[in-house]
């Protein structure tokens, strides 16, 4: 129940509850002093006239101290409840004012009757009473106020009505009045002290729960963190391993195709069959383009890719992409224009090379109408290669987004002649690994400009001769062994290898390539990376140099692109090529590797 008459006018309940704990755990070491106080005044001040009454008296004081003791023992034994403080404080206040009225009547029960000692005993106890509740009342104001204002009240004008208001005990009532006054002032600067005191004890309370909270919040956010990173590296995972095994299953037999249709093209055919062989070639192209894309993805998600910088004139690579996508463009009725330049960059051009191709095909891809433009222009000690194109553009929300994996614009049917969705992931991971800021500036149906920022090369550079194109007689008579547990993808191999003059065996795994090299002496192995029973090219390629000398040339061929299988390739130091691997690359990666 609330009072409306609230004398401490309290927001804070808890506050009152600690005020209150304060005052009883004060006044519960007060009774014997006080019993001693009893007594020795009853003894003092007794005479024929005053003993009854003043046994009387002495009785109402321990009674009325005594309960006051046993009000304070009960709550502090079952607990100050918040909802009763007020309640608890009215009844402390009624107990300190019979309190204090019994004292005052000590002084008229004695002074004028005990002489002047008797008097200056009655006045000094009286005082001392007061002096001693400020203390252990005072943390509760008004509780005290209860106690000394009746007191030092009743005791005053008792002493304004001694032998017709004697001048000494007039100004001694008016002591009273002022001790009182003083009492009060002291009692209510302890008072706030003690406030002060629980309120910065609850204030730091609050922090340190408010502390822990955060912490326990803190610490299941990181949990959840945690757990969603856990999430986050399995589906990653699961994703990798899943376009891996996809692509390489892929690979196999379109790696097959490649040679078996290069083997046929070298055979007598008609216009119609040449005409059928060139649509077969580009759909192959096209399959292939798909998954070396894939493949340039794993590259960079596994950190294989270790750039290569060098200086190049930025024009020979314009020209080139020009040559390479002028006629798609073309086909679409888009003009193609690229603006000449003379700057020479600091960067590796093969991954350079592979960031414009992205950036040009991903601006012909969704670009109707109108045009792109490819320039490079110096800016300060960096140039500034650019891709502008008047295609559908991309809105502002979706900006950071297209940089993301699988992430197309109007491509809700995931139409696979729009792509994979990569290319501009692919881009973004190349220009990072490259450390070359890659930003976009885009209006929604206005058009898209992507800009590279690469490093002017700082050495002079001179012009390199070209090598003339690759001879097909090259590797005539080169002892080859084929390692490759596909039989087509074997048999293919075996049929270009011997196309072009060389002399080759086959083996699917690793025994039968050990026993094959007793009677086959090669000059270069060609392994793929997955061989029969669990076992890799790179450890076939160890036991076979083992056997024919550490310096045997080898080429490691896969069409695996799990980042963990890249890595480990790499790592090997064999020279690694990828499937679906052209006729003319691997024709050089031999010659290359043979030192023809």
């Amino acid at each position: 129940m609330r009072l409306r008459s609230n004398p401490l006018r309290l927001a804070d309940e808890r506050i009152l509850v600690e005020q209150l704990r304060a005052l009883m755990l004060g006044t519960l070491t007060t009774g014997i002093p006080i019993t001693g106080v009893v007594v020795f005044l009853v003894w003092s001040l007794s005479n024929a006239n005053n003993a009854l009454i003043l046994s009387a008296w002495a009785v109402l004081a321990l009674l009325s101290h005594l309960n006051f003791q046993l009000f304070t023992r009960r709550c502090m034994a079952a607990g100050i409840a918040a909802d009763q403080t007020h309640r608890t404080v009215w009844i402390l206040m009624l107990l300190s004012v019979i309190g204090g009225v019994i004292w005052a009547g000590l002084a008229w029960i004695a002074l004028g009757n005990v002489g002047l000692s008797g008097n200056l005993l009655v006045l000094v106890a009286i005082a001392a009473m007061a002096s001693g509740s400020a203390s252990s009342r005072s943390p509760v104001l008004p509780v005290f106020a209860a106690y000394i204002v009746p007191n030092l009240l009743l005791t005053a004008l008792k002493m304004w009505q001694i032998e017709e208001r004697d001048p000494v005990y007039v100004a001694l009532g008016a002591a009273c009045i002022l001790y009182m006054f003083g009492l009060l002032g002291q009692a209510r600067s302890n008072a706030k002290t003690i406030r002060t005191s629980i309120e910065l004890r609850f204030e730091n309370i609050d922090l340190l729960d408010k502390l822990r909270r955060e912490t326990e919040l803190a610490k299941l956010a990181r949990t959840q963190a945690e757990q969603a990173q856990r999430e986050a590296e399995h589906a990653n995972a699961a994703k990798s391993k899943f376009l891996a095994a996809a692509s390489h299953d892929l690979r196999q037999p379109i790696h097959a195709q490649g040679l078996f249709l290069d083997v046929l093209s070298r055979t007598s055919l008609d216009a119609r069959q040449h005409q059928l062989l060139d649509s077969v070639h580009a759909a192959a192209a096209a399959s292939s383009d798909m998954l070396n894309t894939l493949l340039d993805f794993s590259r960079i998600d596994a950190g294989v890719i270790e750039p290569q910088l060098a200086p190049f004139r930025v024009q020979s690579l314009l020209n080139k992409i020009e040559r390479e996508f002028e006629p798609q463009a073309d086909a679409k009725g888009l003009r193609y224009r690229s603006c000449e330049s003379a700057l020479v960059l600091q960067s590796d051009p093969a991954l350079v090379e592979l960031i414009l191709r992205n950036l040009v095909s991903n601006a012909i891809r969704y670009t109707e109408r109108g045009g792109l433009l490819v320039t490079c222009r110096p800016r300060g000690a960096q140039a500034v290669l650019e891709v502008w194109d008047t295609g559908i553009g991309i809105p502002l929300a979706q900006q950071q987004e297209v940089f993301r994996e699988f992430h197309q614009l109007g491509n809700p049917q995931r139409d696979q002649r729009n792509g994979l969705g990569l290319g501009l992931a692919i881009a973004q991971g190349l220009a990072r690994t490259l450390g070359h800021p890659l930003t976009l500036k885009s209006t929604e149906h206005q058009g898209s400009r992507f800009q590279l920022a690469l490093p002017l090369a700082t050495e002079t550079l001179t012009d390199q001769v070209i090598n003339p194109e690759l001879g097909m007689d090259q590797l005539r008579n080169v002892r080859v062994l084929v390692l490759e547990d596909d039989e087509a993808v074997r048999h293919g191999m075996l049929q270009l290898l011997r196309d072009w003059g060389c002399q080759c065996e086959g083996a699917p795994d690793q025994d039968e390539a050990l026993a094959r090299v007793q009677i086959f002496m090669p000059q270069v192995l060609i392994s793929d990376y997955r061989l029969r029973e669990e076992r890799t090219g790179v450890q076939a390629i160890a036991a076979l140099r083992a056997v024919l000398g550490a310096g045997l040339p080898a080429l490691l061929i896969t069409g695996d692109t799990a980042p963990d299988r890249l890595r480990e390739a790499l790592a090997s130091g064999t020279t690694l090529l990828h499937k679906p691997l052209t006729p003319r690359q691997l024709y050089r990666a031999l010659v290359s590797e043979l030192q023809l």
